[in-house]
């Protein structure tokens, strides 16, 4: 891999390393792009798991140092991954105006039901949200605000067997991303974090073989993801596995830049 948009960094609290070891590892890796992206904040800090909203300036002045400063070696880009919200709809366009972030990945760990309650996608309790989920990340989809869906299959890691639900929930994501003409990542987190003993076998949480085979055929472009949390993970095996998985399944893969 020639490149990488979906990089975390000590901003978040569960990643290890500053931005600029992620900048060494990527030239020791021979990455000719690499986005950071790390969990967005929001204005009050009301979901958990990501930087502080008070750190978001830092974050990308720190960023646009290190664009400058490794500009012959490497192209820096500075992004968020971030859920979409439609009640704070204005915020992401705040956030590409003037290019204060270059980028906004789109990923759902928080999602809106059709009552616009928001919940959080690992505290599932069946796969009846799962509906509410997909419709949520179509919506983000819409907007034009994101370049892609990161882990659009990332509901499945809850231990529940594939229903009409997940079933319903993967034609919703995967019709909307080929109406749209709307990447979609292939997470290699996924397969770092190793099989797992489900409730249907042994597999993967993420990326799941029933969604990607739906992919597979279809007009949809994908991308792979990193996923780091570590600067070692920029170059380490589960890049390369996530890259045979994508030829095996005959997934079209791209670029962003």
């Amino acid at each position: 891999m020639k490149f990488n948009y979906h990089t975390h960094c000590e901003y978040c609290g569960h990643a290890n390393g500053c931005c600029e070891d992620y900048v060494k590892e990527a030239l020791k890796s021979n990455l000719k792009i690499l986005g950071f992206s790390d969990h967005g904040p929001f204005p009050g800090d009301g979901f958990g798991f990501r930087m502080d909203y008070d750190n978001l300036k830092q974050y990308i002045n720190e960023i646009n140092i290190l664009k400058t400063e490794y500009k012959d070696k490497i192209k820096l880009l500075c992004g968020l991954e971030i859920e979409y919200i439609s009640s704070l709809d204005s915020y992401y366009g705040k956030l590409l105006k003037n290019k204060t972030v270059d980028y906004l990945i789109l990923g759902q760990h928080y999602y809106e039901d059709t009552n616009n309650n928001i919940h959080n996608i690992y505290d599932a309790e069946s796969t009846d949200c799962f509906i509410d989920y997909a419709q949520s990340s179509v919506k983000g989809m819409k907007t034009g605000y994101f370049k892609y869906l990161a882990h659009p299959d990332l509901m499945y890691e809850n231990n529940f067997k594939w229903d009409e639900n997940c079933d319903k929930a993967a034609d919703i994501i995967i019709d909307a991303a080929e109406k749209y003409h709307f990447i979609l990542e292939i997470n290699a987190n996924g397969f770092r974090k190793g099989l797992s003993d489900m409730c249907d076998g042994v597999r993967y949480q993420y990326p799941h073989n029933s969604f990607w085979k739906k992919v597979s055929g279809r007009n949809i472009d994908v991308i792979i993801g990193c996923d780091a949390h570590d600067p070692a993970q920029l170059n380490d095996i589960y890049n390369k596995i996530a890259f045979d998985y994508c030829r095996k399944m005959k997934l079209h893969l791209v670029d962003l830049y």
